[in-house]
Formats: structure tokens, C-alpha cells, sequence
């Protein structure tokens, strides 16, 4: 589905959403604010809190009725720009290009849902692949974006290898393509690596910030519109406080903030959610202060990296993408 199609399906949706709660006030007291949080993919264990705080009352208890929307197709910043939608999970990388648009887009991250970059590329065991310079005359499937490029290719240049002998395809029809016609994905290890080791296949993993320190940057974010920001401050703090609860629940009780994951994703397997869980338990907060907190220097040396690149040519600076004044 092309992506202009894609938001006009998804604006249908949230506003039917809205006309759903307006008529069944038994189901929506009217004391209780409607927000609706847009998801970047389909809902994973990045996604945990929300669903935790949603089923544990969390959000009602703060006053909220949260509405969680599922696209696809990468629209969430224009989403969340053009007011369709209030808050949604996004990328450091997808708001800083959206931050150094030309037209800048009217967006800023509010917390950061893990606090350390937990991908990296992945190669399957028995080929050897252990670093950037083995990457040279093997064959990489990935999305397709200019930025998954540039990481690429910087990692082989430092590692001494030259990044035009790698052979770029887009999709290979999963994991289960490294043990066949591929060499090299890039894994969320609490998803696509906890899958592919449940499927036997036995991967070695290249960290991205062990050959360049910026690249350890914010992957997943939540973001709102400035507008949201400006007009709605009280319900901002609120939405992230009661989420901040859902995040602290997952991290003392992750298997059972994985069970109530799982009833918004059947198709895996309760013991699959409970291990990537568990993984990411350490992950939320990390070595941060607390949940959501971001640092000025993660933003500033990622888009330093992306302006080497030429991934963007307008210079924003941390200010302009990110700020911590709505954490609880």
C-alpha cells in the first residue's frame, strides 16, 4: 500500500476511533481525556508499558481512555505532525530527518523507551562473520533506507574494508534467509534474535557502537506534536507518568507483563514474549536515572553522524528533536 494511502486509511481510523467514544458514553465516563498513541509496527515487547499501563488501569487511573493504533508503512511522524494522533513511537533517526526538513516538521521526541541502541547486524554463525570487514563481497538484505546505507558503509570504511563490495538486497524473506542466500541482517536482538535462536539458527552479532560510539543511539522514542506540547501540557505529563508505571511494572514482573502483551499478540508464543522480556527488563532504564530520560550528547553525535553522511545538509541541534521536561 503506498504510504499517502496508508495515512488516509489510518486518519479514517482514528477519526471513527473518535466518533466511536463520543456514542457509547457507558463505555468512556466522561471525566476521562481521549488520547490516541500510534505505534510504529506492530505491537512487540518495545510496546510492553503501554499495554501494561492500558490493562492495569494505569491510564484510567490518571484520567486517560488510550486508544493504541497499529499502522504500517512508516507514517507515524506525519501522523503526529499534521495532529492525527497524539502521541507515537518513532526513531531518533526519523526525527531528526524530520527535524532538518526543509519545512521542519512540527515534532519532538518525549522519552526514549530504551535507553541504549540493542540492535545490530547479524550474520549466521557457521560463515564467520564476526566484524565489519568480513561484510566485504557478501551479500546484506535490509529496508532500503539511506540511513541503514550509511551505517553499513561507515562501519566497513573503519573497519578497513571497502563498503562497495557489499551487495545490498531489499527483504529475503526473514531471518531464516542468513543460513541460505544472505549473510547479513540487521536484528532487534529482543525480537528477531530471540526468534532466530528459537529457530536454531545460531547467529554472531557486530555492534554498531563498537565501531562508532554515535550510533548508539535512541531506538525506539516517543513523540508529540509541538501543538500537543504547547496546548496540552498537564495531559502530556499525565500520559508519561502512568506509562512510566507501565514500564516499571515490566521490569519487576516481566513475565507477567508479557502475558498481558500476549493478548494483543496471539500469533507468538507466551514463552517467545517472556524471554524477549526478559531481555529487555534490563534495557528499559538501564544505566539512566530514570525511564524516558534522554541525554543532549546522544542526539547531538548521531546527527553529527548523519550530517558526515549526507543523510541530512540542515543542522538541528538537540533542542530542536528532544526534550526531558514532560518526564515524571
Amino acid at each position: 500500500m503506498k504510504k499517502s494511502a496508508m495515512v488516509l486509511t489510518l486518519i479514517l481510523a482514528l477519526t471513527l476511533a473518535a466518533c466511536a467514544k463520543s456514542n457509547t458514553p457507558a463505555d468512556t465516563p466522561p471525566s476521562l481525556a481521549a488520547v490516541t498513541l500510534v505505534l510504529d509496527y506492530l505491537p512487540n515487547t518495545n510496546h510492553t508499558g503501554f499495554y501494561v499501563a492500558r490493562d492495569m488501569g494505569y491510564f484510567t487511573d490518571a484520567g486517560l481512555d488510550v486508544t493504541i493504533i497499529e499502522p504500517a508503512d512508516n507514517t507515524v511522524t506525519t501522523l503526529i505532525a499534521t495532529g492525527n494522533g497524539d502521541f507515537g513511537i518513532s526513531y531518533q533517526e526519523d526525527v531528526t530527518y524530520a527535524r532538518a526538513r526543509e519545512e521542519p516538521m512540527p515534532i519532538r521526541a518525549v522519552a526514549a523507551i530504551i535507553q541504549h541502541n540493542t540492535s545490530a547486524f547479524a550474520a549466521y554463525a557457521p560463515k564467520n562473520i564476526t566484524r565489519p570487514r568480513d561484510f566485504a563481497g557478501k551479500t546484506y538484505a535490509g529496508w532500503g533506507s539511506p540511513a541503514e546505507e550509511a551505517v553499513l558503509r561507515a562501519m566497513m570504511r573503519a573497519d578497513g574494508a571497502d563498503p562497495d563490495s557489499l551487495k545490498y538486497v531489499v527483504g529475503a524473506g526473514g531471518y531464516a534467509a542468513l543460513s541460505e542466500n544472505v549473510d547479513i541482517m540487521w536484528f532487534y536482538r529482543a525480537w528477531d534474535g530471540i526468534l532466530s535462536a528459537r529457530a536454531g539458527i545460531d547467529v554472531n552479532y557486530i555492534d554498531l557502537a563498537k565501531f562508532d560510539a554515535r550510533l548508539d543511539y535512541y531506538t525506539p522514542v516517543v513523540i508529540a506534536s509541538e501543538v500537543t506540547l504547547k496546548d496540552r501540557p498537564d495531559m502530556v505529563k499525565t500520559f508519561l507518568a502512568a506509562t512510566k508505571r507501565g514500564y516499571d511494572y515490566a521490569i519487576a514482573n516481566p513475565e507477567d507483563a508479557a502475558k498481558i502483551l500476549s493478548k494483543a499478540t496471539p500469533e507468538y508464543e507466551l514463552d517467545m514474549l517472556v524471554e524477549s522480556q526478559n531481555y529487555l527488563a534490563a534495557q528499559y532504564i538501564a544505566d539512566a536515572p530514570r525511564w524516558g530520560e534522554m541525554k543532549a550528547s546522544v542526539w547531538e553525535g548521531y546527527t553529527e553522524f548523519m550530517t558526515e553522511n549526507g543523510l541530512i545538509t540542515k543542522s538541528v541541534t538537540a533542542d530542536d528533536c528532544m526534550t526531558n521536561a514532560f518526564l515524571p
